[in-house]
């Protein structure tokens, strides 16, 4: 659908939108918003139910209300180049492409075909599609209408589907047609579905009445039962009984699908054809584009003449086809699906060959049509195939070359060659997500021998989306086989791959000494530099204790500065987190997530935000939190990876019970613990006993709290985790001296000094020194104290708060209340900043206990800030930091104007009324 064509798409199809006043109402509803703001919708039904027609109306109600119309439909074909759709809807406004920040602008372009460069990001290209439709609405109101959505190429349903989530704050109405049965990401984007099904009977008999007034009252009963409803059958039947002379079927209309018989309609019409109007028909239902120019000249290829614009007169005369200026264009899809069926397989073949043969200036669509014509190996076009799929991945379409890649390997007469295009295309599918493609091309390419390094390939491909079963030893020790013989192969790369899946699931849950310390030995056998981040990541992941040292130790040297990629950040970062060294990691992980937002690259997002909240909530930078977790689940649906989503639960439970919410953090660690999959895994259950410690402290229930720490440390109970006990040393001592359990408590400190021995582990050194002192004699206690408060805490807000509010306790109860005030005003500000309520609260009673006379209130009640969304608080915090609407609006993958909209709803909760207020009022 084009924008100019939508008017006369009325006038041809109004008669099937007779009696759908309530469908055009839902949907003119939506231009009745414009431009204050916008929305979307996808009419969803069978094959000739009206969405086009309906869709049409809308287009022509719009243009008449002064909306500039988008339009697009999909057509059945398996040789979209990629983005090609989203190239038809953005053709009217691309000129003004070039007013969009320049990696995006790139990224577009390249998507098209166009410009040189590095392969985009697809989120970068979906990005700049929402960018460049709000620009335009941002002159006139927009309506994107794509017909047919099921037919767009995967790469520009994606595309549609990331704009229709983003586009509510902009002029701009997204209006999506989809049919029944099929599946699409639009349907997944949490829009509106308006579900169009059969007319009623008095309407469907006024529809037939007004187009079969010929027919004998017999006939249209026949037909009223064969339509259940259906326009398109109510106008289409009548047309095939006059052309046959009888009426359609009784016997048969229960069990062929209505979609079948109006094809049959179509066909019998195309069946009257001369053979050169069958074969100028046929060459545009292969082709994907409507170019008349080139479907005549592929026709004059397939059947041997010249055929010109004349030869369709009877075609359109039986109103299969009608010509639009240049464009040759099918009465309905089903003429075009009709025509595909109607002609055999070899005929189909034939036509693929012959546009093939006219399309010498575009090779990436002559291989495909050749790949089509083929029957068989066929070397040539397969390497053509393999050559053409990394245009694909130029233009930022991973999945069209693992399309080429697929084929290339179908036509491929040489075993190993189809083996290797196999597992190529299956590296494609795991970059993608994609377990369902993995698995079907490495089960393909595993029907071949596959030599050690391939199946070694094919191991790590499959290994990434199997969980198999939790701390199985077998499997990991399976797994560093198969990277030794590829290190032996000659591909680290591989090895290392290979032992990074082997090291994270010793992380997930316990595989046993053994498994670890193998992971250990073949991660050290691999030929690559020491200071590798792949290297260092699988020592701290299968290793946080016994190697716990070196990695801290390679962490101090390794590069993160400005020329940092965003991968070897992203790995140094999780190496950081899992021995401890949380300051470092936090700083690492930050650069990390600054270098995936510039490249657009989302869907590594939720684990990386997952990683950060974890190490922000050891350190208390608790305000940060809400705003991680928040977008890591809203890019964790949207990118279709639930793990994160789900995963994200035992970071807000520990966050809950720390800023003293028990109520909340219980019930979110129980709420994990029925997460069947996830509550397998040993460190996150770990986690979530953790947020049930926290959470029994922060409410003052003593016992409770010490027995759900004590559980941590005990390795034959459900909740150990050798590295994630760390967390819950010092908040044990303190449980200890409340509840008479000093003498258990020093037991289990006696164990983690001879961990501490071996490790440098920040985080456990952190919390030694405070357990030390809390469980020390008082006669010992002092010292310790000073000790762990001398250390370097830096970037440790809330341990030192702690550490200065359990001094500040042991000094009143010495009895030098002036020194214990000054601990504990330390660490009354230290919570109150960091937000740990409840701690505040107990200091401020220890120092009225202490004697203190000043008034010490707590915050008082809700500011401005508290009433911000966490998307909201995001927004504010970076534009008090300086940051441009357009480059928010770049880093958290939005249009500016919804950025703009986003602060002119800020402004007032926040009681100001420009910018430069900003920052005063989030620190006030």
């Amino acid at each position: 659908m084009s924008s100019s064509a939508s008017g006369s798409a009325v006038t041809r199809e109004g008669r099937e939108v007779v009696g759908r006043d309530a469908e055009l109402g839902v949907l003119t509803t939506l231009l009745d918003a414009l431009p204050e703001h916008g929305g979307a919708i996808v009419i969803v039904g069978e094959a000739g139910i009206g969405k086009s027609a309906l869709l049409s109306a809308v287009a022509a109600r719009a243009e008449h209300r002064g909306v500039r119309v988008l339009g697009a439909a999909g057509v059945p074909s398996s040789s979209f180049p990629p983005f090609s759709c989203l190239h038809s809807l953005l053709s009217p406004v691309l000129d003004q492409a070039r007013g969009l920040p320049d990696v995006q602008r790139n990224a577009l372009l390249a998507a098209f075909g166009d410009g040189g460069g590095p392969a985009p990001e697809p989120f970068l290209i979906a990005l700049a599609t929402l960018n460049l439709v709000t620009e335009a609405a941002a002159r006139q109101p927009v309506l994107i209408a794509a017909d047919d959505v099921q037919w767009f190429d995967q790469p520009s349903q994606a595309v549609l589907s990331f704009l229709v989530r983003r586009i509510m704050d902009d002029p701009v109405v997204v209006i999506g047609a989809v049919r029944t049965g099929h599946s699409t990401p639009l349907l997944t984007a949490g829009v509106p579905e308006l579900e169009v099904t059969g007319l009623d009977d008095a309407r469907a008999r006024g529809l037939l009445a007004a187009n079969a007034a010929d027919l004998s009252p017999a006939d249209r009963d026949k037909v009223l039962r064969s339509a259940v409803g259906n326009p398109l059958a109510l106008i289409e039947l009548p047309a095939a009984i006059r052309a046959r002379g009888d009426a359609p079927p009784n016997d048969d209309s229960a069990v062929v699908p209505l979609t079948d018989r109006l094809e049959e309609a179509f066909i019998g019409r195309y069946a009257e054809l001369s053979q050169i109007g069958r074969d100028i028909l046929l060459t545009a239902a292969v082709d994907f584009t409507d170019e008349l120019v080139e479907i005549l000249a592929a026709a004059s290829a397939l059947g041997g003449h010249s055929p010109t614009a004349d030869d369709l007169a009877p075609a359109i005369a039986a109103a299969l086809v009608r010509i639009d200026g240049p464009r040759l264009v099918f009465r309905h899809p089903l003429t075009r699906s009709g025509v595909l069926h109607a002609e055999d397989p070899g005929r189909r073949r034939a036509a693929h060959a012959a546009l093939a043969s006219v399309l010498g200036a575009e090779p990436y669509r002559r291989t495909w049509h050749r790949a089509q014509a083929i029957i068989g190996a066929d070397d040539e076009v397969a390497d053509e195939l393999e050559a053409g799929h990394r245009a694909a991945l130029h233009r930022g379409s991973a999945l069209t070359a693992i399309e080429a890649l697929e084929r290339s390997a179908q036509l491929t007469g040489d075993p190993g060659v189809r083996v290797r295009r196999l597992l190529l295309a299956a590296e494609h599918a795991f970059g993608l997500g994609r377990a369902d493609l993995v698995d079907r091309l490495v089960s393909a390419a595993s029907r071949e021998q596959l030599s050690d390094l391939e199946q070694a390939k094919a191991e790590w491909l499959r290994e990434m989306f199997t969980d198999g079963t939790p701390g199985d030893a077998e499997r990991v020790l399976h797994m560093c086989g198969m990277a030794r013989r590829a290190s032996a192969a000659g591909d680290p790369e591989l090895a290392l791959n290979l032992l990074l899946g082997a090291a994270l699931r010793c992380w997930w849950a316990d595989t046993g000494p053994k498994a670890r310390a193998e992971v250990v030995r073949a991660a050290d056998q691999v030929d690559v530099a020491a200071d590798d981040p792949r290297l260092i990541a699988i020592l701290g992941v299968a290793e946080p204790v016994l190697r716990g040292r070196t990695v801290v130790e390679r962490l101090a040297r390794a590069d993160i500065g400005p020329s940092a990629g965003a991968d070897p950040l992203r790995l140094l970062g999780m190496a950081g987190l899992a021995v401890g060294d949380l300051v470092r990691a936090v700083q690492i992980l930050e650069r990390a997530e600054t270098a995936l937002r510039v490249q657009g690259r989302l869907g590594l997002l939720p684990q990386l935000l997952g990683m950060l909240s974890a190490v922000r909530i050891e350190l208390g930078y608790w305000d940060r939190v809400p705003l991680a977790t928040d977008e890591g689940r809203r890019i964790a649906e949207e990118t279709g990876q639930p793990v994160w989503n789900d995963g994200a639960l035992v970071n807000d439970a520990r966050a809950a019970g720390l800023r003293g919410d028990p109520e909340e953090a219980l019930a979110l660690a129980d709420r994990f613990e029925h997460t069947t999959a996830l509550a397998a895994l040993d460190d996150l259950r770990a986690c979530a006993q953790l947020a049930r410690g926290y959470a029994f402290m922060s409410a003052g229930r003593l016992p409770e709290a010490y027995e759900a720490l004590r559980s941590l440390f005990d390795p034959r109970g459900r909740y150990y985790d050798q590295r994630e006990c760390f967390a819950g040393l010092s908040l044990l001592a303190e449980a200890a001296i409340a509840t008479d359990r000093r003498d258990d408590a020093r037991e289990v400190l006696a164990e983690m000094e001879r961990v501490g021995a071996i490790t440098a582990s920040p985080l456990l050194h952190v919390h030694l020194r405070h357990a030390r002192a809390v469980l020390a004699d008082d006669a010992d206690a002092e010292p310790l104290y000073r000790a762990a408060l001398d250390a370097d805490l830096a970037g440790w807000p809330w341990p030192k708060a702690r550490i200065a509010f359990a001094y500040g306790t042991w000094l009143r109860r010495q009895r030098r209340l002036a020194e214990s005030r000054e601990a504990l005003r330390a660490a009354h500000q230290a919570f109150e900043l960091i937000g740990a309520t409840s701690w505040a609260g107990q200091c401020r009673q220890m120092l009225r206990a202490a004697g203190e006379r000043a008034a010490l209130a707590g915050k008082s009640g809700p500011t401005g800030k508290d009433s911000l969304t966490p998307q909201e608080l995001q927004i504010a915090e970076l534009a008090a930091a300086g940051m441009s609407n357009r480059e928010i609006g770049l880093r958290l993958f939005m249009s500016h104007r919804t950025v703009g909209s986003h602060l002119y709803r800020i402004f007032p909760k926040l009681g100001i009324t420009s910018r430069s207020q900003l920052a005063g009022a989030l620190d006030g």
